[in-house]
């Protein structure tokens, strides 16, 4: 998911002399919670509409996998109020097995 959003603000949000930022937040090892990707860009546009790519087309099925991989995703003003939009997705891990049976 990562990669996938990360390469969406490569092609589709890159701005002259500007960059875009990949955030990953995750817990400590071995404890049950949510792993967010964030990736913020300059553009300030919607997250793009999913699309249905042919059986040959080489491109076109990120966002899906994304959508379909991701607990939640959106697109959010970019934080401290710079010019874009953070796309994020989220995904629950588990938690760590007991010990006892």
């Amino acid at each position: 998911m990562a990669s996938e959003l990360a390469t969406n603000a490569v092609h589709h949000g890159r701005a002259p002399g500007r960059d875009f930022h990949v955030r990953l937040i995750a817990p400590p090892a071995n404890h049950g919670a949510v792993i967010r990707i964030e990736v913020s860009d300059t553009p300030a546009e919607k997250l793009p509409a999913l699309t249905t790519a042919g059986p040959d087309a080489e491109t076109g099925r990120g966002l899906y996998l994304v959508s379909q991989l991701a607990e939640r995703r959106a697109v959010s003003p970019r934080p401290g109020g710079a010019p874009g939009k953070t796309v994020w997705a989220e995904i629950s891990i588990g938690t760590k097995p007991s010990d006892s049976c």
